[in-house]
């Protein structure tokens, strides 16, 4: 009986340390070519390559339940945008969603865990994943493309780090995170705003019937970010909801014409 304990007790451990093994730079290049390191995680990505040269579009999906296939839903979306934009597009899996690491960060979605893409570490993590995208794949004009909580931080990060996004797609996001939190410690676009580049262009997109980003959400920070002398514009989706609202057929047809500009 105790040597039966001592053997359960044993396997335990072991897979708790084998769940708890961090995932390091030589370990992610091991893991093949969609993966990369970046911000301390190792992080898995679909490409649907595209012929122009120096371009590139980032696809950054929102909250999903842990543990989700996320490159499952957005590899097509990743080949629409591609075919229709000859641009190389890239569908990453954040951390803790497809085989993506939990090095440092859990998923969006976890227990205990609330509104990780509106805090400064993880705003850092993102910064550097979009520097190592850009560098893997040659690019000096970079479209980031978020959906919900994937705006959001996506928005932040245009006034984090000025400049190194071009254009701004954000769909169905929150602009001001402090209108649902009032937790300290928090961060969104509005805490940014006057350092964002006047170079970059805002695509925000909404859906008519989005519950969790409702209309009005998206609709008061574009007077905002007008009034800042921003170059943004704004789109509707007829009966949109929230869940891929970035992959209707307006929302594909608004953000080709903007690549096509």
């Amino acid at each position: 009986m105790k040597r039966i304990f001592l053997i359960i007790t044993t396997l335990v451990l072991l897979s708790l340390n084998v769940q708890a093994e961090r995932i390091n730079h030589e370990k992610c290049l091991e893991k093949g070519e969609n993966y990369l390191f970046a911000g301390g995680e190792c992080i898995q990505y679909f490409a649907s390559k595209g012929d122009r040269e120096g371009y590139l579009n980032i696809l950054v999906h929102g909250t999903w339940p842990d543990g989700t296939n996320t490159l499952g839903r957005y590899s097509p979306f990743a080949e629409i945008l591609s075919f229709n934009t000859d641009i190389t597009t890239v569908a990453v899996a954040l951390p803790g969603y497809s085989n993506s690491s939990t090095n440092i960060f859990t998923a969006l979605a976890h227990e205990g865990v609330k509104n990780l893409a509106a805090k400064e570490e993880y705003i850092h993590f993102l910064s550097d994943l979009v520097k190592e995208l850009k560098y893997r794949f040659e690019a000096e004009t970079v479209t980031y493309i978020g959906h919900s909580a994937g705006a959001m931080m996506g928005g932040t990060l245009t006034g984090f780090e000025p400049n190194l996004i071009n254009n701004a797609v954000l769909v169905g996001g929150r602009y001001n995170i402090h209108e649902e939190d009032k937790a300290t410690g928090l961060m969104s676009i509005v805490d940014v705003l006057d350092e964002v580049s006047k170079d970059t262009k805002f695509l925000l997109i909404y859906g008519e019937k989005d519950k969790i980003s409702p209309a009005k959400v998206t609709k008061d920070f574009y007077e905002l970010a007008s009034k800042k002398g921003l170059d943004v514009k704004i789109v509707e989706v007829k009966n949109g909801v929230h869940l891929d609202l970035d992959m209707t057929d307006t929302s594909v047809e608004t953000i080709i014409n903007l690549l096509e500009e």
